[in-house]
């Protein structure tokens, strides 16, 4: 059995298929799903699913690209969602300097606010991260006081960060890029990560892996991923599947 580590399955795209498709999981050999929320109206779907749905745990938190959309309120109406069983992380927060969605300086702010709310509530983090890489690093460096835990989702960076990552107590987690042909450093990465720190994801509906580039990425898709790194490191598949569905156990705290 997988577990998908990323997943928005309260994303409109599975608004036609969505209970049809979260109860075919299980007989396909996807035991849970971590479906994180990017801003608070999707939080709040995150939990909604959660409560509905026994193999679905949700994370609370504000993507980069909402960051300039949070107000004095939102760190206390995320914390009150930390209080429900079911919300196992805060995220996905961090930084994204590709799109600029929000303003650089309030993205770094918010993103250091949430970081602080993980601590305060005892939560790991899911960390989004795109052309900002280094930022990223040393915010998390210097907001690591030892108590801090999380995974950096669908990484993307170099085996010399993501072996660094590690040394501070993060997972590391890759998605459908991994299938890709031209994904030279991220088998790299793959194969680097002791087993024990690495975590697989889809991220849907986004980055569907091979075969099914091009189409909307579910959950069932995880086990590309799967099949690639498991290829990529030279062990059986089900070895792979055991492995990372502990890891997601482990930093979730999933009994």
């Amino acid at each position: 059995m997988l577990i998908d580590s990323h997943a928005h399955l309260d994303d409109e795209r599975f608004d036609k298929d969505r209970d049809r498709l979260i109860k075919s999981l299980k007989e396909s050999g996807i035991d849970l799903i971590i479906n994180p929320g990017s801003d608070l109206g999707s939080s709040i779907k995150a939990v909604s699913l959660s409560e509905q749905y026994d193999n679905i745990y949700a994370a609370v938190g504000v993507h980069p690209h909402s960051a300039k959309e949070m107000d004095e309120s939102t760190i206390e109406v995320l914390k009150s969602f930390t209080n429900r069983d079911k919300v196992v992380a805060i995220g996905e927060i961090g930084l994204d300097y590709y799109y600029d969605n929000s303003p650089r300086e309030i993205q770094r702010q918010k993103f250091v606010e949430q970081l602080e709310l993980a601590k305060e509530v005892n939560l790991p983090v899911i960390i989004h991260t795109r052309d900002a890489a280094q930022e990223t690093f040393d915010i998390l460096k210097e907001a690591q006081d030892g108590s801090l835990k999380g995974v950096l989702h669908c990484y993307s960076g170099s085996v010399e960060m993501a072996l660094e990552y590690v040394k501070m107590g993060f997972y590391i987690s890759l998605g459908g890029p991994i299938t890709f042909k031209n994904a030279r450093v991220s088998r790299e990465v793959a194969k680097a990560v002791p087993i024990d720190r690495l975590l697989i994801e889809t991220d849907s509906p986004y980055l569907t892996p091979e075969p099914y580039r091009g189409k909307r990425n579910e959950p069932l898709f995880v086990r590309y991923v799967a099949g690639t790194i498991a290829e990529i490191r030279g062990i059986n598949f089900d070895e792979l599947a055991k492995e990372t569905s502990e890891n997601a156990k482990r930093l979730f705290r999933i009994a």
